[in-house]
């Protein structure tokens, strides 16, 4: 037993369609903090899930640091490998700047700043 240990909240969840995509929804800050918990999360859904679809719901992102950028930037490489759609949905236009400046195509990004409040 562990005095003073506190159970930090998960830096995603995780949740399956009906269509079979999965949905991996990050909260917050991404950044060093979050960094492992969210590269095991994607490589574990692309290399071991293989779902034809996998959504990254960025809706509950605050900003994401240079590292998780890249981490997403893999993210979409790696399912194009393993023959797994990647797609981030409803990131901000300063994260999705961010992306794309990574090398994350156009066409992975969807609904861009539809649901952030000006």
């Amino acid at each position: 037993m562990t005095k003073g240990s506190i159970m930090a909240e998960p830096a995603v969840d995780m949740v399956t369609t009906p269509d079979g995509s999965l949905v991996i929804r990050p909260h917050g800050l991404l950044d060093a903090d979050q960094a492992v918990e969210l590269r095991l999360a994607l490589v574990h859904a692309v290399r071991h899930l293989r779902p034809l679809r996998l959504i990254l719901d960025m809706q509950d992102v605050h900003d994401v640091d240079a590292i998780n950028v890249g981490t997403l930037a893999a993210a979409c490489h790696l399912g194009d490998d393993h023959q797994v759609a990647v797609f981030l949905d409803n990131s901000s236009a300063a994260v999705a700047g961010r992306l794309t400046a990574a090398g994350v195509a156009h066409h992975r990004l969807r609904h861009v700043g539809a649901s952030r409040a000006a």
